[in-house]
């Protein structure tokens, strides 16, 4: 009959021992996954990195710098005012915006290092401005001592011509049209400010230096937000080349974790479970009354410790029957 006939069985446990192979295995498993996290952490750095130096010095510091812009164009046109009509109100306005320039510039200097020197330019001739502007108020004198008739004059025919041109806007092309607006408006200053200047003729000179260092602000204010702006667009595209080779690096380094994942989740039950299934058909085959079995054990551990015990057991209970 089948169930008396010798059977022999193979245990093969090469290595060490199961508990041993096991730990040993999930350790690789984990291991696996330290790369994808390390590439993940590290380009999450270095974004972050990117992100906060963006929100944190380069936006507010462009942003800073048009308001910085702003002011000294107020500042400009409460300088005009107040030369023009001599009022306390201009006066004060033209102040307070220098105030705030001021405050603007000492900012965009505390925010960024690298913008130091830029700044302190910007501040230098702030500081010059200030003092041109305060001469000039020292020359104008007491308020509302302008030359109004003549202003008056130089208004009127502002106004008239500004009706000729607003007349004639439907024959003209819109960028002629802007054109002549700019033209019209540069004329009117430097005709109030002609008229200001033989109202006193001591103004001519710091007219022109108010002109000059004023100039000086907005150039270097222009200039702090280029540079900026400028370091926004760098950051911009340094941050998606990383998001893009952070996308390839972690796809590849995945694929291979999974690839690895796989490879073990194969190698390690087959040499667990095949060597325990061996063992289990000499169970069962004993069990069926057949004790004529040999057995073919290799290796060490527990599994081929439990392999001579059944061994074992089964030698006894042939010599018992």
């Amino acid at each position: 009959m089948q169930s008396r006939i010798r059977r022999s069985f193979r245990v093969l446990a090469p290595g060490s021992s199961l508990r041993r192979r096991v730990a040993y295995s999930l350790a690789v498993v984990r291991l696996i996954l330290v790369p994808v996290i390390v590439l993940a952490v590290y380009y999450l750095f270095q974004v972050g990195f990117i992100v906060d130096r963006i929100v944190s010095y380069d936006a507010p510091a462009a942003t800073l710098a048009q308001q910085a812009t702003i002011e000294m164009l107020d500042a400009r046109r409460a300088e005009r005012n107040y030369l023009l009509l001599n009022d306390a109100a201009s006066l004060q306005a033209a102040r307070e915006s220098l105030g705030r320039i001021e405050q603007i510039l000492s900012a965009i200097r505390d925010l960024n290092p690298s913008d130091q020197e830029l700044t302190q330019q910007a501040l230098d001739s702030l500081h010059q401005y200030r003092q041109r502007f305060e001469t000039a108020v020292a020359l104008v004198g007491t308020p509302g001592q302008a030359p109004a008739d003549r202003i008056n004059s130089v208004v009127a025919a502002y106004e008239h011509d500004l009706d000729n041109l607003l007349k004639s806007a439907p024959y003209k092309r819109r960028a002629q049209l802007v054109d002549e607006l700019r033209n019209r408006v540069d004329s009117f200053d430097a005709q109030i400010s002609k008229t200001v200047q033989e109202g006193n003729p001591a103004l001519r000179q710091i007219t022109v230096d108010l002109h000059n260092s004023g100039q000086g602000v907005l150039d270097f204010a222009s200039q702090l937000e280029t540079r900026n702006w400028g370091r926004i667009e760098s950051d911009h595209r340094k941050a998606q080349r990383l998001i893009s080779r952070a996308e390839w690096s972690l796809s590849i380094v995945s694929a291979i974790t999974f690839l690895v994942s796989v490879w073990i989740s194969f190698v390690l039950p087959r040499q667990v479970v095949k060597p325990l299934l061996s063992l289990k058909e000499a169970v069962d085959h004993a069990a069926a009354g057949n004790y004529e079995i040999d057995f073919e054990i290799q290796g060490e551990g527990e599994v081929v410790e439990l392999a001579n015990s059944i061994r074992n057991l089964i030698a006894h209970v042939r010599e018992v029957k």
